[in-house]
């Protein structure tokens, strides 16, 4: 059965940022692990050119290190609005540079940073210099269900709700994860008044939880269910909710942190139905990552 959304009432506004440099605090070098080892590792920012959508988020020398290129802006307002208005799935292209012309694809928020992140193929990451500016046609705020007003929808682009979700015959909401993750796992970000914008993260600490649920097999972009947690009006815990979201960065070394995950879909209600796809990545679903085909670098039609 098709979905039916208001898509047709979303507005689309162009929303820019320039690539970010990989940004490391004086005084924070190092960052302290769950059995008190002090890590320096890559962290957020830039153009990472061997990380992508699809690959594993775990097992690197990384911490939150952000697939493909960093985008935000130093106007503080401006950077609220480009992180809340971006959605996954819309579509990026460079403005600025030798790259000019090129297009990628929105695949997460960072929140903290307040990065948003794009996806473009290799030759253009190698074309990127830092500041170089994006330009975004933002579409998904205000996105709704028409015929499922208990899910509430965020940071996702109408096309990738399309492509994600089924009605299926009990009137329910099925929708693909690769698996779920228990809200007590849930640790940095929870608590934050809004989903517009963002991610929280699963917390690494416990390395045998990690390992039985298969965590440590988590793949940039991979779609998750978290268990008894509600997204509708921020990240809080509530018995029988579930929320859907993607995985957005790279595991990390500090307690309470671990791969980020951005909201897609919540509800309180059972009219969420879970699906187990061990392809239920946005790389394989939007054609991004290691799933974007040789000949696909972005050019302009």
């Amino acid at each position: 059965m098709e979905i039916k959304t208001n898509k047709n009432k979303l507005i689309e506004q162009a929303v820019l940022g320039e690539i970010s440099h990989p940004s490391i605090p004086k005084g924070r070098e190092w960052r302290i692990n769950p059995a008190g080892r002090p890590v320096a590792l890559p962290g957020v920012g830039g153009i990472t050119y061997n990380c992508k959508v699809g690959e594993l988020a775990t097992g690197r020398q990384a911490d939150h290190v952000e697939p493909g290129v960093s985008l935000k802006t130093d106007k503080t307002s401006a950077n609220n609005a480009l992180n809340i208005l971006a959605c996954i799935g819309n579509e990026a292209t460079v403005v600025s540079g030798d790259a000019k012309g090129k297009r990628g694809v929105v695949t997460g928020k960072h929140g903290g940073i307040e990065h948003v992140l794009i996806d473009f193929a290799q030759s253009t990451l190698d074309k990127l210099v830092i500041g170089d500016k994006i330009q975004i046609r933002a579409c998904g705020l205000g996105l709704e269900l028409n015929d499922f007003p208990s899910i509430s929808v965020t940071n996702s682009s109408a096309s990738l709700i399309e492509s994600i979700c089924t009605v299926v015959p009990n009137n329910k909401l099925q929708v693909p994860v690769i698996l779920s993750v228990p809200a007590e796992l849930m640790g940095s970000g929870i608590g934050h008044s809004h989903v517009f914008s963002g991610d929280y993260d699963i917390q690494f600490s416990d390395q045998k939880v990690v390992e039985q649920l298969g965590l440590d097999q988590l793949r940039l972009g991979d779609l998750i269910a978290i268990k008894d947690q509600h997204h509708a009006y921020g990240r809080s815990y509530k018995k029988g909710a579930v929320s859907i979201g993607v995985v957005v960065h790279t595991s990390c070394t500090q307690s309470g942190h671990g791969p980020g995950i951005t909201s897609l879909l919540s509800c309180d209600t059972k009219a969420l139905e879970l699906l187990k796809d061990d392809k239920a990545n946005i790389a394989e679903i939007l054609g991004i990552g290691t799933a974007r085909l040789p000949e696909n670098d972005g050019s302009k039609q």
